[in-house]
């Protein structure tokens, strides 16, 4: 299965319910953050309903019985798109969650500090797609956004200046100046439509 998203029938029939007595894990994620929200069981017919209501469904293995997430606490999570791992034997849901997902009114279960790279990239490229759209007057975005030439010029100037810091050996300069050139870099590429989440699949592409 190269594709490893699941749109069908067949394709969820080929996942290895088998391992775990008819369960397989499936990792929650926000599909705009990236952070991972919640992780928890499926079975077959668990999944089937997710597919086909495009609401994550779970198996209890404590209750033995399938259940919806958010029925109670209307705290759902409507299906972004599933996918299987390379062994077909977990999933991953990358869901809009609507309201915080853990029982104890926290964005994950996992804490705040599971928010990814990718999480903070997201939400910078949906800043800079506003500005784009939105142009508020004094918007240094959008100043760089209609000038080619400063854009083209600042991403030098960043990158000109970590590399000054990398020599010098000055992390804390590091850090602020890979910070500067990643949101100038964004910038750029935003200019040209081209999105973060495009810089992302290339880079998993690669990896």
């Amino acid at each position: 299965m190269t594709n490893r998203v699941l749109h069908t029938q067949a394709e969820l029939d080929a996942i290895d319910f088998g391992k775990l007595d008819g369960l397989v894990p499936i990792v929650v994620q926000d599909a705009e953050s990236g952070q991972v929200l919640m992780l928890g069981f499926t079975n077959l017919e668990a999944a089937q309903k997710t597919l086909e209501t495009r609401q994550v469904h779970f198996w209890s293995r404590s209750r033995q019985e399938l259940w919806r997430k958010g029925e109670i606490s209307g705290n759902t999570l409507s299906l972004t798109s599933l996918h299987t791992d390379c062994d077909s034997d977990a999933l991953l849901a990358r869901v809009k969650p609507d309201g915080p997902t853990c029982h104890t009114d926290e964005t994950s279960c996992f804490g705040e500090e599971t928010e990814v790279l990718a999480g903070y990239l997201a939400r910078l490229d949906v800043t800079l797609a506003a500005r784009a759209e939105e142009r508020p007057e004094e918007s240094y975005t959008v100043h760089l956004l209609d000038d080619k030439n400063l854009r083209l010029k600042k991403l030098g100037e960043e990158t000109a200046e970590l590399v000054a810091s990398l020599a010098t050996g000055d992390q804390p300069g590091m850090v602020a100046e890979a910070a500067d050139l990643m949101y100038h870099l964004l910038v750029a590429l935003r200019a040209e439509e081209i999105s973060a989440a495009d810089l992302l699949r290339e880079l998993a592409n690669r990896a």
